[in-house]
């Protein structure tokens, strides 16, 4: 069976109530979101989290929450745990991204901790992983990645590994002022990713999506690499025709459509 062929934004700490409203009755209606070939997805902030799963539930669209504790209630204050994003109606749960890693200092070992949990929930766990500048001009640029991937699925057992979404996201290419990778180093780096992981139960291998300064310039030379596995898009899809945008250019430009 061909698997779909992702497409998400993750909204970052942008869109009141409001605006999220808007953004999800422009998708509600989208015929192109139902193409079996895709798989869209939304990442809104906690505070538009309920209301966004409500506002999509009747279509395939999946919502997912930026963040997340592993343990499931306590003594944390302003975290949120996995199952409150559960709760919410949300299907994913974006892990390890480098803001994150690097604002809040989150660790390899702490991301590990949040995908079991998201795991045991029923959640589909979004693993960002990626380089900096400084460890691209290094030549550590796979190492660090590779790294980043197997700590973060380290215990995590074979049956569950087919819920998991790995997110290649280069430091230096995120952002208003990113550079985007070239398809052909994306493509290397999709490939050595492949090559580490395991594979799933069944022998398919884990989705890997490419985000960084993913635009609609950029998109039809990413989607058409067979390795890469859908497109993580930022600014360029906080409007719902730029998300729509992507999709058909991306869908367009795959191996066999």
């Amino acid at each position: 069976m061909t698997m779909p062929f992702w497409i998400g934004t993750s909204w970052k700490m942008n869109k009141t109530l409001g605006e999220a409203a808007d953004y999800c009755a422009a998708l509600h209606d989208a015929e192109l979101l139902r193409d079996p070939r895709l798989q869209g997805f939304v990442i809104p902030p906690f505070t538009a989290l309920s209301e966004v799963c409500r506002a999509l539930a009747d279509t395939p669209v999946m919502v997912g929450a930026q963040n997340m504790h592993w343990a499931e209630q306590g003594a944390f204050t302003g975290e949120i745990s996995p199952l409150m994003v559960r709760d919410c109606g949300a299907d994913i749960v974006e892990l390890g991204h480098s803001e994150r890693r690097e604002s809040f200092n989150e660790t390899d070992a702490a991301i590990n901790r949040k995908v079991k949990a998201a795991l045991a929930q029923g959640l589909r766990p979004l693993i960002c992983v990626g380089e900096t500048a400084e460890e691209k001009a290094l030549g550590a640029a796979a190492d660090t990645v590779i790294r980043q991937c197997r700590i973060a699925l380290g215990g995590v057992p074979v049956e569950a590994l087919e819920r998991v979404l790995i997110a290649y996201e280069p430091v230096w290419a995120i952002g208003e002022h990113g550079t985007p990778a070239t398809a052909e180093d994306a493509g290397w780096m999709h490939r050595r990713i492949r090559e580490a992981l395991p594979t799933t139960a069944q022998g398919a291998p884990l989705p890997v999506l490419y985000g960084g300064s993913v635009n609609p310039d950029n998109c039809a030379e990413l989607a058409a690499l067979p390795e890469i596995a859908g497109l993580f898009i930022g600014r360029s899809a906080w409007r719902p025709e730029g998300l729509l945008r992507i999709a058909e250019r991306a869908l367009a430009a795959r191996p066999g459509t």
